[in-house]
């Protein structure tokens, strides 16, 4: 199953890219995710995994950062109980001040009733990639102004 989401953010390209691909902002950003923890590498470089825990016993990840070629695109996959999705974000600046994030997520589920779990719930799946894309807008607007501190998650 595949979901695409295209979305604006008022805020310079390589500031969304940077806020985007660190994820120590992710918990900022994704309301059901508690909190990230680095499993190998340097949390956020290309080649290293960290696990996303859910709040409240939600489904937790084990993220790989695929590809990371900021600003213009970032590549992960998530492994999860019995599924797997891999992601690519792309960063597009039509403007100085604005930014086009593109960000396709594609599901890939083992067995035959989670594929079945996949296509009945296709529908939420599609709204929750779009609630997270429209949250991280909403986050990167707030903070992309400021200036980005070496790598720190920006503090509230």
């Amino acid at each position: 199953m595949r979901s695409c989401v295209a979305i604006e953010v008022r805020a310079p390209h390589s500031t969304v890219a940077e806020l985007f691909a660190d994820p120590l902002n992710s918990p900022r950003w994704m309301n059901e995710l508690d909190r990230v923890e680095a499993v190998s590498g340097h949390l956020g470089a290309q080649g290293s995994k960290y696990r996303m825990v859910s709040k409240d016993g939600g489904m937790d990840f084990v993220a790989t950062v695929v590809l990371r070629d900021l600003p213009n695109e970032l590549h992960l996959r998530l492994d999860g109980a019995n599924v797997a999705v891999y992601i690519t974000d792309r960063f597009l600046a039509p403007s100085g001040e604005v930014t086009r994030l593109v960000s396709e997520e594609v599901f890939r589920f083992e067995g035959a009733i989670r594929r079945l779990f996949g296509v009945l719930t296709r529908g939420a799946i599609r709204k929750a990639h779009r609630r997270h894309m429209q949250s991280f807008k909403r986050f990167a607007e707030a903070h992309g102004s400021r200036k980005l501190d070496s790598g720190e998650p920006l503090a509230e």
